[in-house]
């Protein structure tokens, strides 16, 4: 029984000759249909190098199998057989644990290096797009530093010990048996919130950082765009963000991309990145901007959450957007117990049950015919008298069996048991009848909010919270520009972003020469 097509295994045998040191596949096996997949996996691995070899040992977890290091404590796990999106983490691991060095600032290195440790946990799905990010983060960490334990547990072999915990949400991270976090987390996010001293030693490297020509916040399409093309004008260009991919490491398929007819969120935000770091450009990650201002020198200044300041001649905006939520009672007790944003990460936890999707835009007719394949149940409610979505994504959702549409519908509460999500309080409209809908998950999917609260005063921003911005990406103020999805911009979509980041980058390298700042090269071709 082959596990890896034959594209599969050529990727796989390209990585393994990163390999430096010997590895073992310590596997655990049982006699389920599971293990059997799990055997066949590791043995198709370990045929691929010969630096590689598979023993048997029992474990806890059964299938289960650890990329160990011969003759070392350097060890990771993966519980149920990781292909989907976590396939890259297998991938990492085995390099990883086989010696090839994490691409990872000395620094982080060093912070890891000195954590306490502890036995984390990740309960994952296949389908989650989330959740390699966490996967990858905690098993580098492991490589780093072995007194750091990762097993990566897969939700649809290990289904008992899902509902044991009532995990409604991937990814859950697990620490020492008590559940430490949920949701995307990069080893920046880890090592900030396993580390006391980390948050005063980032506010304190921002500040000492000398003042540069060019500083762009977020690196979504806009931002990694922005970034490139100011680092190829020679200016001095910095760029900080929370995390490299921004709102499209929650896309799960893209297929308008032009040119690339299908690629994934997550892969797309990788090569971003690979892009953006390829060029000369100061990357700083895990932090949030707070204010911006012009200060007394003529320089832009840009704090940040936890402390630590940036200074600019410019400034490019590409903060995105983030999920709408309801505002209803309910949800934010309820949030990832039974509320989530994320159809694709967290469906297969609600297999066979009950749930509703909140939005009738095209995200949530997508969320509700993917769902319909999972779940028992779906009902759509739309709070206008009419979905929204494309014709064809409409006859595809009434064409299903087990899905109910409410137009003219207002979620009035999210309910629960204390524990979870056990349904909803709606209304219609019309009416102002009220009823109980029976359920066990609800998935937001009613648009999103541009990232710009914290720019209150600083920039004219239109009555939904968007940066207002000229055809040149120029803001309110003098020397700021902005693109992408935080902006007035009508339509929202990854190429108009991509092109929104050029155009704002150019303007910020025009009005550097205009206004006669140091660093501005004009010999450079766009």
């Amino acid at each position: 029984m082959a596990i890896l097509d034959a594209a599969a295994t050529a990727q796989l045998k390209q990585y393994l000759e990163l390999i430096k040191q010997p590895v073992e596949l310590a596997v655990s096996l049982d006699g389920g249909e599971a293990s059997a997949k799990t055997r066949s996996l590791v043995e198709e691995i370990a045929a691929l190098s010969e630096l590689v070899s598979v023993v048997e040992e029992p474990h806890a977890y059964t299938p289960s199998f650890a990329i160990r290091r011969a003759g070392t404590d350097v060890s990771v796990r993966f519980a149920g057989v990781p292909l989907g999106h976590e396939f890259s983490s297998l991938v990492l691991a085995l390099v990883q644990v086989g010696g090839h060095p994490p691409r990872l600032e000395d620094d982080v290195v060093a912070a890891i290096k000195s954590l306490e440790g502890g036995e984390f946990v990740t309960y994952m799905s296949l389908t989650c797009q989330n959740c390699p990010t966490v996967v990858q983060a905690l098993n580098t960490m492991s490589v780093l530093n072995p007194k750091i334990r990762h097993t990566a547990v897969e939700g649809g072999v290990f289904q008992e010990e899902i509902k044991a915990k009532n995990i409604l949400a991937v990814p859950t991270v697990y620490k020492d048996g008590a559940v430490f976090d949920q949701g995307r987390m990069d080893v920046a996010d880890f090592v900030a919130k396993l580390d006391a001293g980390a948050a005063a030693r980032a506010a304190a490297a921002l500040s000492e950082k000398e003042a540069f020509d060019v500083l762009v916040l977020g690196a979504g399409p806009a931002g990694a765009t922005a970034a490139i093309y100011a680092a190829r004008k020679a200016l001095r260009t910095g760029l900080v963000a929370q995390r490299f991919g921004g709102q499209v490491l929650d896309t799960m398929a893209i297929e308008n991309f032009i040119s690339v007819p299908y690629t994934e969120g997550p892969r797309l935000g990788a090569a971003l990145e690979e892009h953006v770091r390829a060029y000369d450009v100061d990357v700083t990650t895990g932090v949030q901007a707070s204010a911006l201002r012009k200060g007394a020198d003529g320089l832009l200044e840009v704090d940040f959450e936890g402390g630590g300041r940036l200074r600019s001649r410019s400034v490019v905006l590409a903060t995105g957007a983030r999920y709408r939520t309801l505002g209803v009672p309910g949800e934010d007790e309820y949030r990832n117990k039974g509320v989530t944003f994320c159809p694709h990460c967290d469906g297969p936890l609600f297999k066979g049950k009950r749930v509703a999707v909140i939005g009738g835009g095209n995200s949530g007719i997508e969320a509700a015919i993917d769902l319909a394949g999972v779940v028992s149940h779906v009902t759509v409610v739309e709070f206008l008298d009419e979905l929204k979505a494309d014709a064809v994504l409409v006859a595809k959702l009434r064409s299903l069996p087990n899905v109910e549409v409410l137009t003219g519908t207002r979620v009035v509460e999210v309910l629960g048991d204390g524990a979870q999500v056990t349904g909803l309080q709606v209304e219609e409209r019309a009416s102002g009848q009220q009823r109980r809908i029976d359920l066990a998950g609800v998935f937001v999917q009613i648009g999103l909010l541009p990232n710009t609260d914290w720019l209150a005063g600083s920039v004219e921003t239109n009555r939904v919270g968007e940066i207002v911005i000229d055809p040149r990406g120029a803001t309110s103020l003098p020397g700021v520009f902005a693109a992408g999805d935080c902006t007035n911009v009508p339509y929202k979509q990854i190429v108009i972003s991509l092109g929104a980041g050029a155009t704002a980058s150019l303007s910020a390298f025009d009005y550097l020469i205009r206004s006669g700042a140091e660093g501005a090269s004009s010999d450079e071709p766009a």
